[in-house]
């Protein structure tokens, strides 16, 4: 499900010029720049010690289990940083009481990945009520008061990515025949990812011809995509919403033998990239849906226990919302994309 990586960044320098008044054309010799001023603050340079508790959902798919590795990677980088991590669960009312104990540890901050952002929101609110630094990531909470800061990948924009990618590829080709591979149909996630992929299509004067939903599991990609083969005897494009499903959707591919069409892959995991890279797949790109959320999620919450705001913003708070970007992955950038790629 993938599921979507903004970047703190170590404060440059920036150079003001101070231009004293001319009178004429010809500045005077004594005209100088002023030396240039330094930023006030030095975002990763070790601050106020911050505790933060981190829990998310199991990591029983791989974007999952990459939120987490990526999270407690990140948080090793500062020394000013103690990072407490709750086991992964599915079960809400068991992530409920992790964010109580988190509370009762008082803890300057918590990032989460709610399992259910609406079933998470009360005990959000109850941290945020007692002082903490809430970092809501990817699932949003019911109310803006259960979070300081929202990190949030970019589902309606992965379909615009994809689709995007499909219309520049088959051009002035009117007749083709664009199929969809989606995720679970009755979550929102889905309905943005489908809603702009179909807008972008429409720009070009494309539509999805076949459409299918899996599950998001390797199974359930098998399935969908093996009936969607045998729906559709002509292809020219596929659009799988998910690379972990993905995996199965290659899978019943190469079952049936055919070769006709490509295929666009979503999340952006490293097996898809390196088939990209190879160019002997029938995978030809992927959308990115970040799975360094939860990472960054971590560096916001630093930032907002020590004071701090994002270098590259004139601003002087950490902003409510950050959206991250749903970039298309090709043999072109693949370079780019890979090291911060999860395994499926």
């Amino acid at each position: 499900m993938s599921r979507s990586s903004v970047r703190t960044v170590v404060i440059a320098g920036l150079g003001v010029l101070a231009l004293a008044a001319c009178t004429s054309n010809t500045p005077k010799s004594e005209d100088k720049a002023a030396p240039a001023e330094q930023a006030a603050v030095k975002n990763d340079e070790p601050g106020k010690k911050v505790k933060i508790g981190f829990s998310a959902p199991a990591a029983d798919h791989g974007w999952m289990g990459a939120i987490t590795k990526a999270t407690q990677a990140e948080a090793k980088k500062y020394s000013d940083v103690e990072l407490i991590v709750a086991e992964g669960t599915n079960d809400v009312n068991l992530q409920i009481s992790q964010v109580e104990t988190f509370i009762n540890q008082k803890v300057d901050a918590i990032v989460l990945l709610p399992f259910d952002g609406a079933a998470l929101t009360p005990v959000a609110t109850k941290a945020m009520q007692a002082g903490i630094t809430v970092v809501n990531v990817d699932r949003e909470f019911d109310s803006s008061f259960a979070a300081r800061t929202t990190v949030l990948g970019d589902n309606h924009g992965m379909g615009v990515s994809a689709g995007t990618y499909v219309c520049q590829q088959l051009k002035d080709k009117k007749d083709a025949v664009v199929a969809e591979i989606a995720g679970i149909d009755s979550l929102p996630l889905t309905q943005d990812r489908s809603k702009g992929f179909k807008e972008a299509l429409a720009d070009c004067g494309l539509k999805v011809s076949n459409r299918v939903a899996a599950k998001f599991t390797v199974e359930s990609g098998e399935e969908a995509a093996t009936n969607l083969l045998q729906a559709a005897p002509k292809i020219d494009a596929i659009w799988n919403h998910d690379d972990d499903q993905g995996v199965g959707v290659m899978a019943a591919i190469k079952n049936s033998g055919r070769k006709e069409f490509f295929v666009v892959g979503g999340a952006g995991s490293a097996n898809v990239m390196r088939d990209i890279k190879s160019g002997n797949s029938l995978l030809k790109a992927t959308v990115i849906y970040p799975s360094t959320q939860g990472a960054d999620g971590v560096r916001l919450a630093r930032l907002l226990v020590q004071k701090k705001a994002l270098g590259d913003l004139v601003e002087v708070e950490v902003p409510r919302t950050v959206q991250l970007y749903a970039p298309v992955v090709t043999k072109d950038n693949v370079d780019q994309y890979l090291p911060t790629a999860f395994e499926s």
